[in-house]
């Protein structure tokens, strides 16, 4: 009842149905210190830090052991009987959480299960952070099983400032922007324009805007640019060109906390910043050493974009490397085109 607002679930705005019958429960409560001492301590590290501190207040509330079974008339006969009770099948979060694991082959396929698991990361949405956080939790130490190392809490994606409804008309098919656009642009303006850390929306004006600014004029006109001089300067030595981890570690680091939109900024920033370089020193009027000279960096800058971009956009960080990878460098397709 704590959790209704105005008599209503919050999420679904609708009255709970109030139903009283016989069921198993886990003892959840046994495990309430804990899990509270794994998630403070990030043993079990839960991001957003917003989200870390919903779940340990929810947690110090105290929790409550939860029934994981219904009875098989509310049931509606669906679903996986408990063992030895006909009359009762198991609540779809008890054994709906245990894909983690079946689907790695728990239970059947020893080494396929310890080769992925424990999850290095489960990446959930906002509305069922306590499922994984604390039920699932408990369930994994009742067993003696090891514990995923992370959970990453996002937020929901509205259009046009209103919860995608059939109703409204206002669903954004992602099949259609990538049939249109292409999957990598799709992927850019997610993981850029949608906080990694709250909730985002999707207009298509917006995307149709970030898409001619940031892929088509700035990314894709940048390289295309530098692959035209570069053409005409000749070949590029390819130790001239590799650089060091230290030069993307902020990338790793912001990868290593889920901030997939703030790398994303720090690498259209270096892309802005390769543009501006081009602006002010017109390549175009130079030519022999001094093209050559002056492009050097400028190459080497793009390798480390490619490789900076491949946990995003692999495609488009695929061609980059293979057009910027030496000694010759040629002009290409257009890596975005304009609409």
């Amino acid at each position: 009842k704590k959790d209704l607002v105005d008599g209503k679930c919050p999420e679904h705005l609708k009255e709970p149905e109030w139903v009283e019958e016989e069921n198993y429960f886990f003892r959840l409560s046994k495990y309430q210190e804990r899990i509270e001492k794994l998630i403070e301590t990030d043993e079990l590290r839960v991001l957003p830090q917003t989200r870390k501190n919903e779940v340990l207040s929810f947690i110090r509330s105290g929790l409550e052991d939860f029934s994981i079974s219904r009875s098989r008339q509310r049931a509606k006969n669906w679903g996986i009987p408990v063992p030895r009770d006909e009359s009762q099948i198991i609540y779809t979060w008890f054994d709906g959480l245990n894909i983690y694991q079946t689907g790695v082959g728990f239970g059947y396929d020893e080494n396929l299960w310890q080769k992925w698991w424990p999850a290095d990361v489960h990446v959930i949405g906002k509305g069922i952070i306590r499922f994984h956080a604390v039920y699932w939790i408990g369930m994994l130490l009742s067993a003696g099983l090891s514990l995923p190392k992370s959970i990453f809490v996002h937020g929901y994606i509205a259009s046009g400032g209103q919860k995608m409804s059939k109703s409204l008309g206002n669903v954004i098919d992602p099949f259609e922007v990538i049939q249109k656009y292409g999957a990598e642009a799709l992927r850019y303006y997610l993981l850029r324009e949608i906080p990694a850390y709250g909730d985002g929306d999707f207009t298509y004006e917006r995307f149709e805007q970030l898409y001619n600014a940031d892929l088509a004029n700035g990314l894709g006109n940048m390289v295309a640019r530098v692959a035209a001089l570069a053409e005409r300067a000749g070949e590029f030595s390819v130790a001239s060109l590799q650089f060091t981890d230290k030069e993307i570690e902020d990338v790793r680091k912001y990868l290593d906390e889920f901030r997939f939109d703030e790398a994303m900024k720090l690498i259209w920033s270096w892309i802005a910043d390769l543009d501006r370089q081009i602006n002010d020193k017109k390549p175009w009027t130079l030519s022999g050493p001094g093209l050559f000279e002056t492009l050097t960096p400028w190459v080497k800058q793009i390798n480390k974009l490619g490789v900076a971009l491949q946990p995003f956009m692999p495609e488009t960080a695929e061609k980059i490397l293979t057009q910027f990878k030496g000694p010759k460098i040629l002009s290409q397709a257009p890596l975005f085109p304009r609409f």
